[in-house]
């Protein structure tokens, strides 16, 4: 898929609707499958699978989407679906704070579930953070500016 905007929001809409296409064609090469031998419907229980992936997937994102309609922003602090710049030791670099929909998009990400995501969540501009990415491993982060 390519991602025509930079927004993060914009970048999740293009994504969902990506996702629905894609479960559109696997409903309907299932259908076309239905019918048939043994082996064929082998084939249709991998296409089921693949469907309710997908559908985990739209629902997944949808209530992602949702929630950061009604979440409030404060400028200045980071919070998810923010552009966000860190100096991480080697100069300024670019993030959107946001969810594995915007990295499979292309989007440089970081995971609010990450240690990173979660030692910049709430933290306010100019502030350095410390966090841990794996066990006996300390590392700092400024965060430079938000958008």
């Amino acid at each position: 898929m390519t991602v025509t905007s930079t927004d993060p929001h914009a970048v999740l809409h293009e994504r969902l609707a990506a996702l629905k296409a894609e479960l559109e064609q696997a409903q309907a090469e299932n259908r076309a499958e239905a019918a048939g031998d043994v082996v064929d419907r082998a084939t249709n229980v991998e296409a089921s699978i693949r469907k309710s992936i997908l559908e985990e997937r739209i629902v997944a994102l949808e209530l992602e989407i949702a929630d950061l309609a009604h979440d409030e922003h404060v400028d200045g602090v980071v919070s998810v679906g923010d552009t966000v710049t860190l100096d991480l030791g080697d100069g300024d670099e670019t993030f959107v704070v946001g969810s594995v929909e915007h990295a499979v998009a292309g989007v440089e990400t970081v995971t609010p579930s990450s240690a990173l995501g979660q030692a910049i969540l709430g933290a306010a501009v100019g502030t350095t953070v410390t966090y841990s990415p794996r066990k006996g491993v300390k590392l700092e982060a400024k965060i430079v500016s938000t958008a």
